[in-house]
């Protein structure tokens, strides 16, 4: 089981002692105004201390760099049509240069990465001197990060027994080894000019059995996709996990511990959340005309379970977490044996996950903490993972 450590970043002051040795930092394209900032931020984050930025040629600031800015303009493999997280070139550039600067320790912040405290910055950067993968964790709000919560952050905490709250990564400390293994995992997909492939810095420690640890670096400007068509979205995101976990197979069918309990955010449903009523209207049509893909998917009890929830008035209207779990596992599971095409899969499965958010709106409007809900759901991910392994092994023994 990889090791986790959560460290927060509200404590830090700019005379906090220290240094982060041969720190490279590697930044996303910015606008020459958020450039700018971002590098104060930085000189603020690391005061006295020589640093090394990379930054994309294409965003210059407007400013003379602060004295202990050391830039390294770089050119991006290709324009990326993915700028709202981190990519396998991302990670490729990175270890390069980090290599040919002999840099320990490397950096690598997202978009919009100028909203984050100095204090975050830097505390994201010790965090890679003490382990090999530093997470960022986040404070969110409860509308935000729902795909996260509902599939990325449960899966992975129960699949390779690794509790960070964020395992798609926007911004990430990494040793060097760890920047060397990402690195080669990204070069997979740059070889071929898939620029834009997602990694999962978490599964690849998890399997190399890395030391990671989380820091709460509070609040943060979200960048937001370019593509807003949610089916495109989840099943790009959605696709590229579960390909993962097909490949690392042989790592996380041996045992995993439970994770402890996270320090939850006691903070209940805030006001103005959204209408749920067009989801749970997706999802009713949806069971309407899809229920014959579900039913080469699902097993009779998971879709005896959608159909009850096809019935239920709004006002009642709750995804058990029992459901939900097995119908994510079942996903992942046609997924890799191609019962159906992938894309159309993948499609399929976008109802099914606004019937969730639907269940997790309403429920948080009742008065119960999203995060404690999003806790119990990850915890019921972990309980049934047995499930998940004998199916994986023996995929015909609970077909009807």
């Amino acid at each position: 089981m990889a090791n986790l450590e959560t460290t927060s970043a509200t404590t830090f002051t700019p005379a906090d002692p220290g240094s982060v040795p041969s720190l490279l930092v590697s930044l996303a394209p910015l606008s020459p105004e958020a450039h700018d900032a971002m590098l104060a931020n930085l000189a603020l984050a690391f005061p006295g201390q020589s640093i090394l930025v990379a930054s994309p040629e294409t965003t210059p600031g407007t400013t003379k760099p602060p004295e202990n800015i050391h830039l390294l303009p770089y050119t991006p493999a290709a324009p990326s049509a993915i700028t709202w997280v981190l990519t396998a070139a991302d990670y490729l550039n990175t270890f390069k240069l980090a290599k040919e600067h002999q840099a320990e320790t490397c950096l690598l912040l997202g978009a919009e990465a100028q909203s984050l405290h100095p204090g975050a910055i830097r505390e994201l950067a010790l965090a890679a001197t003490r382990a090999d993968l530093a997470m960022a964790c986040y404070d969110l709000g409860p509308r935000e990060g729902l795909v996260n919560s509902a599939i990325l952050y449960p899966v992975t905490r129960a699949i390779y027994g690794a509790r960070p709250r964020f395992p798609l990564a926007i911004d990430v400390g990494l040793s060097l080894r760890m920047a060397e293994r990402l690195a080669a995992a990204a070069q997979k997909f740059t070889a071929t000019n898939q620029n834009d492939a997602l990694l999962w810095p978490v599964a690849e420690a998890a399997a190399a059995n890395y030391t990671i640890t989380e820091v709460e670096v509070g609040t943060r400007s979200l960048p937001q996709p370019n593509q807003l068509d949610l089916n495109s979205l989840l099943a790009q995101i959605t696709g590229s996990l579960f390909t993962d976990i097909e490949l690392k197979a042989s790592y996380w069918q041996r045992a995993r511990g439970i994770q402890p309990p996270r320090h939850l955010n006691s903070s209940l449903a805030h006001d103005g959340m959204p209408d749920v009523q067009p989801m749970l209207d997706s999802f009713r049509l949806a069971y309407t005309n899809l229920h014959e893909i579900w039913s080469l998917v699902l097993p009779p009890n998971s879709l005896l379970g959608l159909k009850k929830l096809s019935l239920m008035p709004p006002a009642d209207f709750r995804m058990a977490d029992a459901l939900w779990v097995r119908i994510v596992y079942d996903f992942i599971l046609a997924y890799r044996l191609r019962t159906i095409n992938r894309g159309h899969l993948l499609g399929a499965l976008t109802p099914l996950y606004l019937a969730w958010v639907a269940s997790h709106i309403l429920l948080a409007n009742t008065g119960t903490a999203p995060e404690a809900h999003i806790e119990a759901q990850a915890a019921a991910f972990e309980a049934d993972k047995p499930y998940f392994v004998s199916r994986w092994r023996w995929p015909d023994r609970f077909n009807p």
